[in-house]
């Protein structure tokens, strides 16, 4: 990675010193907001709704939420629409984690340093908790978002980065990919897809939030592609160097499986150099909006140097 300068360090420590208080920030009022609408499912199976909300409220960073609320902040947007989208993304994020441990795709005993869905609930559970939540996600925004026709471009935004030509269409790549050699392409298509399809939405959401045009929604957009791909490019050199304790589930699970990831193309040096660089050009992506801007500069940075 290459050294900063002296001047481009002191304010890269600034930046981190936002993240704290905004990650902070950003998770009290989506689980507030999560735990009033659970709260509305008075008719769901008791042992169903306990499955969905142990890995809903299990912890995490909630950094998709902070992209919805920094993005919206940008614009102005009423708390009364960028509460559902955060807690619609978090309801999807979860859903994937819970179905990405199961057995048969990667066979996790630990996420967030807990047992895993599944081992407490059974797969069975496990499944269903997951496909709760992903349809509670479009319950969430078609409900709870003040303006229809806003609702439905989220909800349009979400389904397409989920789906088949997103995270999910991303997670087939990557279990297909386990039986291939890699190249930069896989890894790159796996990449744009199952990790920054979702982050890049998350900020989308944000500006739909505020009613701002297709130039900023765009501009957030680009950003958010950007902080994903260096957001797995860290989580690999993670898996690679980390220990099962500072990350709360199980590491080099990557290379064991043979996935397709940098680390195994070019090293971790490599693969953080490459994180460094999105980084910039997500930084790049928002200097538009000058000092505004500092959340999601601080987001990204933090991506890059985080431990867990």
């Amino acid at each position: 990675m290459t050294r900063p300068s002296t001047d481009q360090s002191e304010t890269s420590l600034q930046r981190l010193d936002l993240v704290q208080p905004l990650l902070l920030d950003s998770a009290r009022r989506t689980e507030q907001a999560l735990r009033k609408y659970m709260g509305d499912l008075a008719q769901v199976p008791p042992q169903l709704l306990e499955a969905m909300q142990y890995s809903l409220f299990a912890g995490g960073k909630r950094v998709r939420p902070a992209l919805v609320f920094a993005c919206g902040s940008l614009f102005d947007a009423p708390e009364v629409d960028m509460l559902p989208a955060a807690a619609a993304m978090e309801c999807v994020h979860t859903f994937s984690l819970i179905h990405d441990d199961l057995p048969a795709m990667d066979d996790d005993d630990l996420r967030r340093g807990v047992p895993t869905n599944h081992k407490v609930f059974g797969e069975a559970m496990a499944i269903l908790a997951g496909d709760a939540l992903l349809s509670l996600a479009f319950q969430i925004l078609t409900e709870r978002v003040g303006e229809a026709m806003v609702a439905a471009a989220m909800v349009r935004e979400l389904a397409t980065a989920t789906g088949p030509v997103g995270m999910i269409g991303g997670q087939v790549a990557d279990i297909l990919g386990e039986t291939e050699e890699p190249t930069p392409a896989k890894v790159r298509y796996i990449h744009e897809r199952k990790t920054a399809a979702l982050l890049a939405a998350s900020c989308r959401l944000g500006g739909l939030s505020g009613r701002t045009g297709q130039d900023d929604i765009r501009a957030v957009g680009e950003y958010g592609y950007h902080l994903g791909l260096a957001f797995q490019l860290a989580d690999d050199a993670l898996d690679a160097t980390a220990t099962a304790e500072q990350l709360g589930k199980r590491t080099g699970k990557d290379t064991r499986a043979g996935k397709q990831t940098m680390v195994r193309l070019a090293g971790v040096e490599a693969t953080l150099q490459a994180a460094d660089d999105h980084v910039q050009r997500a930084l790049g992506a928002v200097d538009r909006y000058g000092e505004a801007a500092a959340p999601l500069k601080a987001l990204a940075e933090f991506v890059v140097r985080r431990s867990c």
